[in-house]
């Protein structure tokens, strides 16, 4: 029997490889540009129990307080030939944050997302040593704690999905590209392969598969990270089920329903579904790739997922809120949905200008209900956390045509009361709520 895993591994790592090798010839994705920073690799980062490598990435423009953004390889790939061939590190150089490239020592070049240790909070195995990787970054480099984030393909994917719900903590969000979601791929016979996942077969409830991340981190009642998955309908590696399989878990965990709030297509052949709120940064963001098979990633995606994370914000590329936007007319209107669970919620907000002339430049204040605190937030900019708040324009949303409308909205912890933000004022005038 153990040959009998032993060769199936084999076999499911050398089709990975078949199928993901090719995209380093294939991708549509400039090497990262020229300049003086470089890929480095780190020793001694802290805990290590698998043997991870650490490579990293400061770019040249690294901002103050940096974000970091963790960048998982596929099966068969190692750090080095994910910074070669992903165009994080560019975007790193135009949005000034840090890349950590962990790299796989074991033959097979997967991580692990299979083994107990793998799928529990501090367990041990390859998340122990990522977690470490980060916590190093932010110890030497002074990062923003609360702009943690990770991404990967295939096996780094899988890994994204582990590293969300082992340290909900620790990362902000997500993204997803072919992956499988938390706990799929267990095993107990030290197996690192799932036959039954891989093909489709495993299917729970979304209250089950929202308990297994739960279950990874025990009695933790925070908030936890959005997530942003991607799949190809013709995956012949990680069936297309294991996706709606994804979104079924994550919108759980979020406490959402199955039902989107918005659809879309970005792109011909791709249908975007976002989940608890509209807008680039929604709790989850779903995009599925009509007739496109497991190397689905390609040039663009990666700034998508930048996008998803809100790190190209604020980078001083472009226009940002306008810090004295003229008075308003008061002719607007505010609806507010909110979703809660547990000690968490998402509150969306549409802002609607009922006036006859354009809003050129906005700022809407509110106030929350006591108790509640603003984590995280999307199309806006949020200030202070709790009591009354001010939301602010983004550049790409500054203006609101008569009869028009923008959403925003955030995310929040409270301790009882979950209610609605009350007192809307958009400029400084009131607006009626919707």
């Amino acid at each position: 029997m153990t040959n009998e895993r032993t060769n199936t591994l084999t076999r499911a790592i050398g089709t990975l490889g078949a199928l993901v090798l090719p995209m380093l010839a294939a991708l549509l994705i400039t090497a990262p540009p020229a300049s003086a920073a470089t890929l480095d690799e780190v020793t001694d980062f802290g805990p290590n129990p698998s043997g991870l490598r650490m490579y990293l990435y400061v770019p040249d423009s690294v901002t103050e307080d940096p974000p970091v953004l963790v960048a998982q390889h596929w099966c068969t790939g190692t750090g080095p030939v994910f910074y070669d061939n992903t165009e994080y590190a560019s975007l790193a150089d135009q949005y000034g944050f840090i890349v950590i490239y962990p790299s796989v020592t074991r033959s097979s070049q997967c991580f692990d997302v299979s083994s107990p240790e793998a799928l529990s909070r501090g367990g041990g195995s390859d998340p122990v040593g990522i977690r470490s990787m980060v916590d190093h970054v932010v110890r030497t480099h002074d990062a923003d704690t609360d702009r943690v984030f990770v991404t990967g393909v295939s096996s780094g994917a899988m890994m994204t999905n582990v590293m969300l719900a082992n340290y909900p903590d620790v990362f902000a969000a997500g993204a997803a590209f072919s992956g499988v979601p938390f706990g799929c791929f267990a095993t107990t016979d030290g197996s690192g392969w799932n036959n039954a996942c891989s093909s489709g077969t495993v299917s729970h409830t979304p209250q089950e598969w929202g308990d297994l991340v739960r279950a990874s981190y025990p009695g933790y009642t925070g908030p936890r990270p959005r997530m942003q998955l991607w799949h190809g309908t013709e995956d012949a590696t990680l069936d297309y089920a294991n996706f709606g399989e994804e979104i079924e878990q994550w919108t759980n965990v979020h406490g959402l329903g199955q039902t989107p709030v918005s659809t879309d297509h970005p792109r011909p052949g791709w249908t975007r579904t976002r989940y608890g709120a509209t807008g680039d940064q929604a709790p989850v963001e779903a995009v599925s790739l009509q007739g496109t098979g497991h190397n689905l990633f390609e040039s663009g995606m990666a700034a998508r997922a930048i996008t998803f994370f809100g790190l190209d914000e604020d980078s001083g590329s472009g226009p940002g809120p306008d810090p004295d936007p003229e008075p308003g007319t008061g002719d607007c209107r505010v609806t507010a949905t909110t979703n809660a669970w547990n000690t968490g919620l998402t509150t969306s907000l549409t802002i609607t200008n009922t006036g006859t002339a354009p809003v050129d430049g906005w700022s809407l204040d509110f106030t929350l209900p006591e108790g509640q605190a603003i984590t995280s937030g999307w199309n806006a900019d949020y200030s202070p956390d709790s009591g009354t708040v001010t939301a602010g324009n983004v550049s790409y949303n500054a203006t609101i045509a008569p009869d028009a409308s923008v959403s925003i909205g955030y995310q929040a912890t409270h301790t009882g009361d979950a209610g609605r933000p009350t007192g809307f004022a958009l400029n400084g005038s009131a607006c009626s709520a919707g």
